[in-house]
């Protein structure tokens, strides 16, 4: 059914919860996953320091971006899956707004990412990349949410 796979990887418990997901379905449906990881300059921009060596910092991002989405990588590839892996300078731009252009470059059927299922002011205050992603991507989105995240009220009863 899906032939590419784009999972948004940056090492934390959520995206590792959806790589493992998505490493699943990718062996399920041989498929090949996408790891795609993004670095964003946003926090830099909206920081405190004095001077910082903008270039140097991004530089350094980068190759941490690198080796984070090569260990999801060969965390698939030890499973059997085939992958690649992308990094992206994001800039100033939303994660949420890379990740929907990625979807068509790297020509994926599929978004499969964690969330930390953050809702009310945590939710407004932190922002939802995952929520963004779900809005404008234009192919299926999987959410997976982290362990320990927060659960959503039930529904009302319908009368």
């Amino acid at each position: 059914m899906y032939s590419r796979i784009l999972v948004p990887f940056d090492g934390s418990d959520a995206s590792r919860r959806g790589l493992h997901e998505a490493i699943a379905l990718a062996r399920a449906q041989q498929a090949t996953l996408v790891v795609l990881g993004v670095v964003s300059e946003l926090p830099l921009l909206t920081g405190q320091a004095g001077f910082v060596n903008y270039g140097e910092v991004v530089d350094i991002l980068m190759r941490s971006g690198r080796d984070v989405a090569e260990q999801a990588a060969a965390e698939a590839k030890a499973a059997g899956v085939a992958c690649e892996t992308v990094v992206i300078d994001g800039g100033a731009a939303p994660v949420s707004d890379v990740i929907v252009a990625q979807v068509g470059v790297q020509r994926c059927e599929l978004v499969v990412m964690g969330t930390h299922g953050r809702r009310g002011l945590r939710r407004l205050a932190m922002g939802s990349d995952a929520e963004m992603v779900v809005r404008e991507a234009p192919v299926p989105v999987m959410l997976v949410r982290a362990a320990g995240a927060e659960a959503a009220p039930p529904a009302p009863a319908c009368a």
